[in-house]
């Protein structure tokens, strides 16, 4: 759940219990950074990469699954959630 200083919250629906090893988060403070750098809104910024975040986790269980999984998994899926959105 995401929410903002003026009450609005926000819910992301992607995301595993995989992805609570050491790194992950940090792959997600990169892609809001990423984000930020590339002049989206705050709050833009955050909500994708929360949602990017989430969806590379969940590709990343698929294909290894949920036990063991490590932020250079997250990584290696990344591209590939932002190529499904074009």
């Amino acid at each position: 759940m995401i929410a903002a200083p003026d009450g609005r919250c926000f819910i992301n629906p992607t995301g595993n219990s995989g992805m609570g090893s050491g790194g992950t988060g940090d792959v997600l403070t990169g892609l809001v950074g990423s984000f930020l750098a590339q002049r989206h809104d705050p709050l833009d910024a955050l909500c994708i990469g929360v949602y990017v975040h989430g969806r590379a986790g969940d590709r990343a269980a698929t294909r290894h699954g949920q036990r063991g999984m490590l932020a250079s998994d997250l990584i290696e899926e990344v591209g590939g959630v932002l190529k499904d959105w074009e």
